[in-house]
């Protein structure tokens, strides 16, 4: 049947996480006992405010369609939060409220990048950004992101890959698979090197939430210049432990919040207004379960990278925010994939190869500990002996 398919489907890629996550399940259905460490998601369940909140909204007739762009007082209460949180002074006007965050990163592309267009992207980075650039005809072009350099960028090489075809930069921090954490001096040095250049900075902004140093994250669109020419992309999933929720927000030029209403009208409708209304609970309810979560995850991450960096030939960055470790395995002398395969196969350790995120991720696996310290351990203790077994 493949000719029946438009051509451009052969340049959509995909998430491995969930190819893994599925292979896992048929191995649990089979009998093993598998640790689960390959997809991104918090395990806690979503805070109990929020879930009243959604429930309260379908007994009271959030049943309904909504205009496309978002319910207007929860669009105020996203733009309210944004202006508190993020410092970008933004307007209701600016926020398009979407199902999920991959939306915001899908249209957002759609609507700005023509064929032979360049857009710049993080690798390692989420494998979607650059399957989205190659699905609108343009070029990706992958900005490494190094071990040596705490896995940011390097705003020089950053400059040599701009040309007059650049129309996108995307940003990530903190960032998803590395848990790399661009510095405040990163994200003005950024600003300085696009500002003026007409090219929009699509800054997925979906963690930034979840940090364990005293330095926040900064907004790009908070400096100078910067808000008419970049994207916001963020949600609730990571945040709110939301992800089934499916609910996320842009915040942009009021001119491209339209596009992408429009995008929305064409493929969604609108998002669920139930959910929304759980959203507006989220931003402005009680803040102490994200604390807490945070808390957990913080705590959950040095004994992930202690283990790791105690298991011979292993080597792991304690990263700055994000729920992921991306381990250096290199000096195995084999194929990252390949390990993860072996890890899931034989350990029952379900873990993702750093190619999964792009080339640049050969050498590295990466590892979600959004799971019990007890499973960690466990998967730690696994890893350990069958990584021996390789020397």
């Amino acid at each position: 049947m493949e000719h029946i398919f438009a051509k451009s489907m052969a340049n959509l890629g995909t998430e491995t996480a969930f190819e893994v996550l599925a292979k896992a399940k048929k191995l649990e259905a089979e009998g093993r006992d598998i640790v689960h460490l390959e997809i991104g998601e918090p395990d806690f369940d979503t805070p109990r405010n929020i879930i009243d909140a959604g429930v309260k909204a379908l007994n009271s007739g959030y049943t309904h369609y909504t205009p496309a762009p978002g319910i207007p007082e929860v669009r105020e209460t996203i733009a309210n939060y944004v202006r508190a949180h993020k410092n970008v002074p933004a307007d209701p006007e600016d926020v398009v409220i979407v199902p999920g965050g991959k939306p915001i990163m899908f249209f957002s592309i759609l609507a700005t990048v023509d064929p032979g267009d360049e857009v710049i992207y993080p690798n390692p980075g989420f494998p979607i950004y650059e399957s989205v650039i190659k699905f609108v005809g343009a070029k990706p072009v992958p900005i490494p992101l190094r071990e040596e350099n705490q896995f940011r960028l390097d705003v020089n090489e950053l400059k040599n890959l701009i040309t007059p075809k650049t129309k996108m930069l995307i940003i990530n921090s903190p960032q998803n698979p590395t848990g790399g954490f661009l510095t405040k001096e990163d994200v003005e040095a950024i600003a300085d090197l696009v500002r003026g250049k007409e090219i929009l900075v699509l800054a997925d902004e979906i963690y930034d939430r979840i940090v364990y140093t005293d330095d926040r994250p900064v907004s790009i669109a908070s400096l100078p210049g910067m808000k008419d020419w970049t994207i916001i992309l963020d949600g609730f999933s990571k945040t709110y432990a939301m992800t089934g929720w499916r609910l996320g927000f842009g915040v942009m030029h009021k001119e491209i919040a339209a596009r992408i209403a429009q995008l929305m009208v064409n493929s969604n409708s609108c998002t669920a207004a139930f959910t929304q209304m759980a959203g507006k609970e989220a931003l402005t309810g009680p803040q102490d379960e994200v604390e807490k979560m945070v808390a957990e995850f913080k705590k959950r991450r040095d004994i992930i990278v202690d283990g790791l960096n105690a298991i011979p030939g292993v080597s792991c960055l304690r990263p700055n925010g994000a729920f992921y470790v991306f381990p250096n395995i290199s000096s195995f002398g084999k194929p990252s994939k390949e390990i993860a395969d072996y890890l899931l196969n034989e350990a029952g350790v379900a873990c993702l190869g750093g190619t999964a995120f792009g080339s640049y991720g050969e050498g590295y696996l990466r590892l979600s500990y959004a799971n019990s310290v007890e499973n960690i351990e466990k998967a730690l203790e696994r890893i350990k002996d069958a990584l021996a077994k390789l020397r």
